[in-house]
């Protein structure tokens, strides 16, 4: 595996050697969200001990669960909850310590997150929900379907960690995570300047999403207000020293899978080692010339994509994914 000093200068050149993005990139709109009233359909609920910030579209239409990833919360699915409320009961929490929600009673943990999740869909009255989930909420959604299988209908992993993050050497990598949460915290303490500053804008996402400055400012503003939460460091620790792939086996619904080719968190490559742990239910897709969030930089396609599974279409071969 490369080390960290090698990682990072991979991701800087790959970040200056990307062309102009096409016009499909970006493509979400932001009335469909911004015109929503999402005070009305927010409310914090007492699971397992602490207060949950969580987002409950309500009704009794089938229930489509979304699992935001580390420094994120509810808000990285603002493109996405529009597009399914009127089909689906949508519901997207805020994990314990981040996003408006408490830290956990217990030590954070990828396990415990499985255990909240669980909890909260118990007390929201969501049986068995379709979990979407990114990034570090891939990895808990993959948790909560090995340890609570019969919580889960069927399953998309997001860019999820779990699997190459699993070697990263700890100590190097939690010296430089402490660093970028300091600068996290200034940036979330910024974010209207930010948004403004195109320069200061590809500093805050530049690792996150491949075209920064092509992301609306509105939606921009969402994503950097939210960093810099105390859970960032303790559940880095969590996903770095969990390792769960010996299970993966176990996953029986359909699982689907999308991937960034230009991820600079999670290497592309761990789509197809989670598509061959998981076996003949899953399905792997690549979005080329994307980066760690693909649900927001290709919104369109990856609506389609979602609602094909929804709908049951899922073919075994895996796409696009290089050896």
């Amino acid at each position: 595996m490369p080390t960290v000093r090698q990682q990072v200068r991979g991701a800087v050149e790959n970040a200056l050697l990307r062309p102009g993005a096409d016009p499909a990139y970006a493509d979400g709109d932001d009335s469909a969200w911004t015109s929503i009233d999402w005070a009305a359909m927010t409310r914090r609920l007492e699971v397992l001990g602490r207060e949950v910030n969580v987002v409950d579209t309500g009704g009794d239409k089938p229930p489509l669960l979304f699992i935001h990833g580390l420094g994120g919360r509810w808000q990285n699915w603002l493109l996405n909850i529009p597009q399914f409320m009127d089909t689906h009961r949508v519901v997207a929490p805020d994990l314990p310590g981040f996003g408006d929600s408490e830290m956990p009673a217990e030590d954070i943990s990828i396990s415990g997150y499985a255990k909240v999740i669980d909890a909260l869909c118990d007390q929201l009255g969501v049986e068995c929900p379709l979990v979407v989930g990114n990034s570090m909420g891939g990895f808990v959604g993959a948790e909560l379907a090995t340890s609570f299988p019969t919580r889960v209908e069927r399953m998309v992993l997001v860019s999820a960690a779990g699997l190459s993050t699993e070697y990263l050497r700890r100590q190097p990598l939690l010296t430089v995570a402490r660093l970028w949460a300091v600068n996290a915290t200034w940036v979330g303490a910024r974010g209207a300047n930010v948004v403004k500053r195109p320069r200061l804008r590809r500093a805050a996402l530049q690792f996150l999403v491949r075209y920064p400055e092509k992301l609306s400012p509105q939606l921009t503003f969402e994503l950097v207000e939210g960093t810099g939460r105390p859970g960032f460091i303790p559940a880095l620790e969590a996903l770095t020293g969990y390792s769960f792939r010996e299970h993966l086996a176990g996953i029986e619904v359909p699982v689907l899978i999308v991937w960034g080719r230009n991820d600079m968190l999670v290497p592309v490559g761990d789509a197809r080692e989670y598509a061959e742990l998981i076996g003949d239910n899953a399905r792997a897709v690549i979005f080329e010339d994307t980066g760690h969030l693909p649900m927001l930089e290709r919104p369109s396609r990856f609506h389609d994509l979602l609602g094909e599974f929804i709908a049951g279409d899922l073919s075994p071969e895996v796409e696009g994914v290089s050896a």
